[in-house]
């Protein structure tokens, strides 16, 4: 069943968006890979012409800036985690028992589908519509100036070395998809550890990603 606050009939298409590529390992594209990365072009599409629109006399520089602080993994899995979407999260046993429905990545990943699958059952207005509507808290921010992206490796860094009074390390598990539509997974190692892991277009969204992660992790099993 969709939620009443997502504006999509096909259920179908939802449960496609809804299903990680754990749960279908036999094909890939039975998961909501191709969904997402449609839906990050869609995405990109609505809040550049956003910011293009509502601020005239930002440069392109400025504007870059903006879209990253809005476009990443944390504000987009924040807003899955509002809509609810962890609840309908399709996923093998042993990415359900690793913490997956938890999981900033594949929470943003999984927003991202459910834009493209609106575009595509009702075409741009409607996504437009409700694109701006989940992202609305981040751009009333960002039209203050506040444009820089959350530093999650520094509040980790600060966390870590306030309690254990070291620093976390960061390792890159993997790099996939073509030149021009690159992705990494990082994860970062306290003591041996993984206590956090993140994807992004670039190593250090993908470090930022992770030390997001990380934070909750600490946050859920350490008191400071």
């Amino acid at each position: 069943m969709i939620p009443k606050s997502i504006p999509l009939k096909n259920e179908a298409m939802f449960r496609l968006a809804m299903r990680h590529r754990s749960a279908a390992p036999q094909d890939i594209c039975n998961s909501y890979e191709r969904l997402e990365f449609f839906g990050d072009s869609v995405l990109g599409l609505v809040v550049a012409q956003y910011l293009f629109e509502h601020h005239p006399h930002w440069d392109q520089g400025m504007m870059s800036k903006a879209k990253s602080s809005v476009v990443q993994e944390a504000p987009l899995a924040e807003i899955s985690k509002c809509l609810g979407l962890d609840a309908y999260l399709e996923l093998s046993a042993s990415e359900e028992a690793t913490g997956g429905r938890q999981r900033p990545s594949i929470l943003a990943d999984v927003v991202e589908a459910v834009f493209g699958a609106i575009y595509l059952e009702s075409g741009l207005e409607v996504a437009r519509w409700f694109i701006l509507e989940q992202l609305n808290p981040y751009l009333v921010r960002i039209s203050s100036g506040d444009v820089n992206p959350d530093d999650y490796k520094s509040k980790l860094q600060e966390i870590a070395q306030s309690i254990w009074k070291k620093t976390p390390n960061y390792r890159v598990l993997n790099e996939f998809g073509a030149a021009h539509d690159k992705k990494f997974t990082v994860e970062v190692i306290f003591d041996d550890e993984v206590i956090g892991e993140g994807t992004g277009r670039s190593k250090k969204e993908a470090e930022q990603a992770a030390a997001a992660e990380a934070i909750e992790v600490i946050r859920r099993n350490v008191r400071f």
